[in-house]
């Protein structure tokens, strides 16, 4: 610790890398076509809230950012003052790890993220200092005390919300530009929906929030002053809910001349002004997450209005929609609900190849910590692991499902995965993507729906 009054040399050092507790898994995984290049893309992006705690540091603290993927390769603790981590439930493990390798050598740890807002007390075990919730809230707290030499066991938003008017600007000046080649910035925070499965929106803030969209230009301009053609990855839970607010964003963001990803749901097929001005300002694909073929798969899955059941019906419709305005869709998939009997394994295969998806992602329901679902297996008894965090990777099974054998469950998507994700598969879903566009043009050009 640097000494009362002076200043501090912080490492903000984010847990990364692509999860399988599962060995047989992770071989299979990686035999898959393209699965390896994803892994390879979600393992280079930065933490964004890492980023962004770094731009509020004041400028008299010198500030360093890291990623470790592999806690066993890493051959020595970045230097510090003080080591500020990050980390999801999956990584847990190893950030606990690397949080008691800093304290044995002296050096203090503050501990955040999902994982530590989830379940503080747990992570005080290997920390100084616990942020939980939305760090820009603690954070001028935390480098106030730290400099003083009196870091608090635990720093709280106490009813608080941040407001996204007063974000920082990210440090994306610490990021190595031949390592990265995706950025991430953030519209908005939070989700209206309440998915069982989902702790981000829940714990992080209580209620869902926009950023001028002037801050979100700002900041896409200071990635180009680094990387002239960036690649961005819009950091929300849900970005066309808030329509008006689409809108705005979209024609701000089409003179940028950037390409970019965002997750949102299927509600954005309604809009037809829209979806054109998503297209024009860039946009490669959107992720939208389907859960389920069928509406009784989905029901329930929404705990506020049972949103998605009312929808899956239309899945197929918006789909179409949204493909045929020239945007990719990937389509997610949770297996293991607890509707699904193994039958769903069949179901979700023939929905991918009816429905023209150009994409797919298939995970395994995880009964994360601070989510709805966690709480609820809980108190049916149901979870298989907990504690376990190194399990809970959205591709191994931590919870006794209702409608199949775990060894089911495991061995349905094994078989799913290697049908969906054949060479030949992937061109045919890259076909159907491309007469579906093909198709919209045509209608566009005639003027028809």
């Amino acid at each position: 610790m640097a000494p009362r009054g002076g200043a501090v040399k912080v490492a903000f050092i984010a847990m990364s890398g692509v999860r399988a507790f599962n060995e047989d898994l992770v071989l299979f995984g990686w035999s898959l076509p393209g699965f390896a290049e994803r892994a390879a893309t979600i393992s280079s992006l930065p933490s964004l809230g890492l980023l962004t705690l770094a731009g509020m540091t004041p400028a008299e603290h010198e500030v360093s950012y890291h990623e470790i993927a592999d806690i066993n390769a890493l051959p020595s603790l970045p230097r510090c003052d003080v080591a500020a981590i990050s980390t999801l439930t999956a990584q847990a493990k190893d950030a606990y790890d690397l949080a008691d390798r800093y304290r044995a050598a002296g050096v203090p740890v503050v501990l955040g993220g999902l994982h530590a807002t989830a379940l503080p007390d747990e992570a005080a075990q290997h920390a100084d200092a616990v942020v939980v919730g939305e760090g820009e809230l603690s954070w001028p707290a935390v480098m106030e005390d730290l400099a003083a030499g009196r870091l608090r066991p635990r720093y709280e938003p106490c009813g608080r919300e941040f407001d996204l008017a007063d974000a920082p600007m990210p440090r994306f000046d610490l990021l190595d530009p031949q390592r990265y080649n995706r950025l991430t910035v953030q519209t908005q925070r939070g989700c209206p929906w309440r998915c069982q499965f989902c702790a981000s929106s829940i714990m992080l803030t209580q209620r869902y929030k926009l950023k001028p969209i002037a801050k979100v230009i700002d900041e896409i301009h200071a990635i180009k002053k680094v990387w002239a053609e960036p690649f961005i990855e819009f950091a929300d839970d849900n970005t066309f809910v808030n329509k008006r607010h689409s809108r705005e964003l979209m024609r701000a963001l089409a003179p940028e001349r950037i390409r970019w990803f965002t997750e949102t749901d299927v509600s954005v097929a309604d809009d037809p002004e829209l979806l054109k001005l998503i297209h024009d300002a860039g946009c490669a694909q959107v992720l939208i997450g389907l859960e389920s073929p069928t509406s009784d798969g989905v029901s329930g899955v929404e705990l506020r209005h049972d949103w998605k059941k009312g929808r899956a019906a239309s899945y197929r419709e918006a789909i179409d929609r949204i493909q045929s305005a020239g945007i990719t869709v990937n389509g997610c998939f949770v297996l293991g609900l607890d509707t699904d009997g193994p039958e769903v394994f069949d179901a979700v295969a023939e929905f991918v190849e009816d429905s023209g998806l150009a994409e797919v992602q298939i995970t395994v329901q995880t009964p994360l910590p601070g989510s709805a679902l966690y709480d609820r297996l809980k108190d049916e008894g149901r979870l298989l692991y907990d504690g376990e965090w190194e399990r809970f990777t959205l591709f191994d099974v931590t919870f006794e499902p209702k409608g199949m054998a775990v060894a089911a469950l495991e061995q349905g998507l094994r078989e799913l995965g290697a049908r969906l994700y054949t060479p030949e598969a992937r061109r045919q879903r890259i076909r159907s993507f491309m007469n579906q566009a093909r198709r919209g043009r045509r209608a566009s050009k005639a003027g028809t729906p």
